[in-house]
């Protein structure tokens, strides 16, 4: 069993990286700045108690533990990227990035653009909906 060695900051990703060990320190930063370049757009904030980015939704989020990082990409878009990060993954949307590894920028690149497109796509699905609705009530009125 994998402990958090992170504590819980209500904070913000700023206080989040700080508490993190001194080990972990440069890869959340790597990782953190991987996800805005892919996300520039999305919100960053804390969430479960880790970082979290939405953007149309929740993106992913990211977690310090005592030998790995692990990113979480909630969503569907997991075919898209699965394949690439395989050797990383530990269940379907979970992937754990040991600490004295390189991180693998360009797939978690893949992964947050994947994850874009989908709430994109999700967004415009809803905003039609939407307007069906709203001419089904004009209609009706």
């Amino acid at each position: 069993m994998t402990t958090k060695s992170v504590p819980t900051v209500s904070g913000n990703v700023d206080a989040y990286i700080a508490a993190a060990p001194l080990v972990a320190q440069p890869i959340l930063r790597d990782l953190r700045q991987v996800i805005k370049a892919a996300a520039p757009k999305a919100d960053e904030t804390i969430s479960y108690g880790m970082p979290s980015y939405d953007y149309h939704g929740r993106l992913v989020y990211f977690a310090a533990f005592k030998n790995h990082v692990g990113l979480y990409a909630v969503g569907q878009a997991h075919d898209a990227y699965s394949k690439g990060l395989s050797p990383y993954l530990s269940g379907k949307s979970t992937a754990r990035f040991p600490i004295d590894k390189a991180l693998p920028a360009d797939l978690i690149r893949k992964v947050v653009r994947a994850r874009v497109r989908e709430n994109e796509a999700n967004a415009k699905k809803a905003d039609r909906t939407s307007m069906r609705k709203a001419a089904r009530l004009e209609e009706i009125r």
